[in-house]
């Protein structure tokens, strides 16, 4: 992206998540506890300084040497950041004082050869800086710049900084370039990150065999040809009983978020385990969202097959997912890469559909030849009367009709009409939406 980009790095639990929500101005942007390793992920958002947009991201604390797998991963997450950042900024704790980490830590950023600058963070009372804040010039990474990210002192001068070193402005950097946002949704280890790992060609995302490895919604850009894709990883949602820790309770309203973000959301179900109950909620979410949504059944090279399980598993999904007939159903292996490069056709052809704006003259040919063929419903001698139908929205599309009398539409008769519209568009990937109005109704 054109943008300069921000990567905030350090060891653990020295303040850079709350750093990076000062500097995003969103309270939750990241997830925040006093728990060192909240942040797994890398984090982005977009900021702005002196009349500069710019990406800033949040990176797990790294452990230059350590054992544990995820923290292992989350090092190798910040290193990934870092490669891509314009400006680095590290991340010291003025409490704990210079650790041998931060040495390390500083040590291979040097190494990167990126432009660094030192934040000393939790100077949490204005005036002078305390004799242990010189102590970080050992470093060897120049002046300090000493900050509270806790109360937003010394931002401004940190931002200052940073600004120095972005890359000259293009020309069109204000401008968004447009792409399909896509969210990857499902409950926990369906291969949402294995997915993302897939489609980017990195190890964007942490994949692990542990469940709910991924506790943020982060954002990667893919490239196709000309078209451009953002893909949302979101944490597993769980089941509600088992949300317990705060942690999860901000990734289940993350994934929320990530679905309202979203244009297309790609439904991930285990082959192994099949529709869960916690499959048809998360799925609820989309559907009563608009979104436009396409079932991904993942890890289909684990099952062994006969001449009928395709066909056997997708009716099996389209009795569990009964409202949700019209998601398009891939079966994938995001391991092995089977199939992975037709989601975004599929994609984009559900996009589309989810965009799509009928003429009101085209709807009302349809109207005509649906009410010659099934008559309106009639109840104690009076008939319904259809007048017209015009369209009013887009993501989802959304239809009104207005009528004679709003009590004599019945359901089935409202989704006859949707059937008809669906027979002429298609419609594919994208719920539709029916309003009746009753004829002198104001409009709103």
């Amino acid at each position: 992206m054109s943008r300069p980009v921000v990567a905030i790095v350090g060891r653990p639990n020295v303040g850079k998540s709350l750093l990076f929500n000062r500097l995003a101005e969103r309270k939750n942007a990241a997830i925040v506890e006093d728990t060192p390793g909240v942040t797994r992920d890398r984090i982005y958002a977009k900021a702005e300084w002196r009349g500069r947009t710019f990406d800033v991201i949040d990176t797990g604390g790294i452990e230059p040497k350590t054992d544990n797998e995820i923290l292992r991963f989350m090092r190798e997450q910040a290193y990934i950041a870092i490669s891509h950042a314009d400006v680095v900024v590290l991340v010291t704790d003025v409490k704990t004082g210079v650790t041998a980490a931060d040495a390390d830590v500083a040590a291979m950023l040097q190494r990167a050869k990126k432009p660094i600058v030192l934040c000393v963070n939790k100077l949490d009372t204005p005036g002078d800086p305390p004799a242990d804040f010189y102590e970080f010039y050992n470093l060897g990474l120049g002046d300090p710049v000493g900050i509270s990210a806790m109360h937003g002192y010394g931002t401004g001068d940190l931002l200052d900084r940073c600004y120095e070193h972005f890359p000259a402005e293009d020309e069109d950097e204000g401008e968004e370039e447009e792409m399909i946002k896509v969210a990857l949704i499902g409950k926990p280890n369906a291969g949402k990150s294995s997915l993302l790992n897939r489609v980017t060609g990195e190890e964007r995302s942490i994949v692990s065999d542990i469940a709910g490895t991924t506790r943020d919604a982060i954002d990667s850009i893919v490239e196709r040809g000309e078209d451009k894709f953002l893909f949302i990883d979101t944490a597993g949602i769980r089941k509600h009983s088992k949300v317990n820790e705060a942690i999860e309770k901000f990734s289940v309203m993350r994934a929320v978020m990530a679905i309202e973000r979203a244009d297309v959301c790609l439904l991930m179900i285990d082959a192994q385990d099949g529709v869960t109950e916690q499959d048809t909620k998360i799925a609820g979410m989309a559907h009563d969202s608009g979104k436009a949504v396409i079932i991904v059944v993942n890890k289909w090279d684990l099952i062994e097959k006969e001449t009928s399980t395709q066909a056997d598993f997708e009716k099996k999904i389209r009795t569990d997912l009964a409202y949700m007939t019209y998601a398009p159903i891939m079966f994938i292996s995001a391991k092995t890469g089977q199939r992975v490069e037709n989601i975004f056709n599929k994609i984009k052809e559900v996009n589309a559909a989810n965009c799509f704006r009928a003429t009101t003259g085209m709807l009302n040919t349809i109207l005509a030849d649906a009410t010659a063929r099934v008559q309106p419903p009639t109840d104690k001698g009076r008939r319904l009367k259809v007048y017209y139908m015009t369209q009013v929205g887009v993501k989802p599309p959304t239809f009104v009709c207005f009528c004679n009398d709003a009590k004599l539409f019945h359901y089935s008769y409202l989704r006859y009409l949707e059937n008809r519209l669906r027979d002429v568009y298609g419609f594919v990937g994208t719920p539709v939406k029916m309003i009746v109005r009753q004829r002198g109704e104001k409009d709103e």
